[in-house]
């Protein structure tokens, strides 16, 4: 199922799928994903040692439109007990992360990875499935998550909004993430700011000239 090189693959046609359980296989995400349209391939890299997978996949799509729809609604799907991340296999690369990271602390036990998304997509853009750490063993929630926005319009309105309100008849607290091994640097920087700013202009520019003149 996964002999098929990453450069011949369709990367239109596939779905990263993430978060998946040590007893997923290969042929269960065939079978599982058949259910949105034919699937070409499956893969999923393994340890070369001990043969166990990393917790991700990918899934390739005999056509552009199934994946798709692959994405929409198997996203958060649970499957042994996790809810699966599924995303287009290209999306990751067309949308930069700007910094615009948000943790949610004291988080309800009832609270999963769908209400992240169903809450907080409303104030902008989430470039990447909401994440909520959990104990390795047992898989419950250790009261944390992390949204990832497109833009600091979108996160600072969501801290606005939602710091000190209720999810699950419990109160959270929501602020700007640490940056990955910082102890005490959180984004949202004016520096992050300036930088996502010149990235915007770039990327307007970069479309601007791809249009088609008159």
């Amino acid at each position: 199922m996964g002999s098929v090189a990453v450069e011949q693959r369709n990367q239109a046609a596939t779905c990263y799928v993430g978060n998946l359980a040590s007893k997923v296989s290969e042929e269960l995400l065939w079978e599982l994903f058949t259910q949105c349209g034919p699937v070409e391939h499956v893969f999923m890299p393994k340890d070369k040692v001990t043969g166990a997978h990393y917790g991700y996949g990918f899934v390739e799509f005999r056509v552009t439109s199934d994946a798709d729809y692959a994405a929409r609604v198997m996203n958060f799907v649970k499957l042994f007990g996790s809810p699966l991340r599924v995303n287009k296999s290209l999306q990751d690369r067309k949308v930069m992360d700007v910094g615009a990271n948000v943790f949610i602390g004291n988080l309800d036990p009832m609270v999963d990875e769908k209400l992240l998304f169903d809450t907080f997509s409303s104030f902008g853009k989430i470039i990447r499935s909401p994440t909520i750490r959990r104990d390795s063993e047992t898989g419950t929630s250790r009261g944390i998550g992390f949204v990832h926005f497109d833009s600091f319009e979108a996160s600072d309105m969501a801290i606005q909004c939602m710091n000190g309100q209720f999810l699950c008849n419990q109160q959270v607290s929501v602020e700007y993430a640490l940056k990955e091994r910082s102890k005490t640097e959180r984004h949202g920087s004016a520096a992050e700011r300036t930088l996502a700013a010149q990235m915007k202009e770039k990327q307007e520019r970069e479309r601007a000239s791809t249009m088609p003149r008159r």
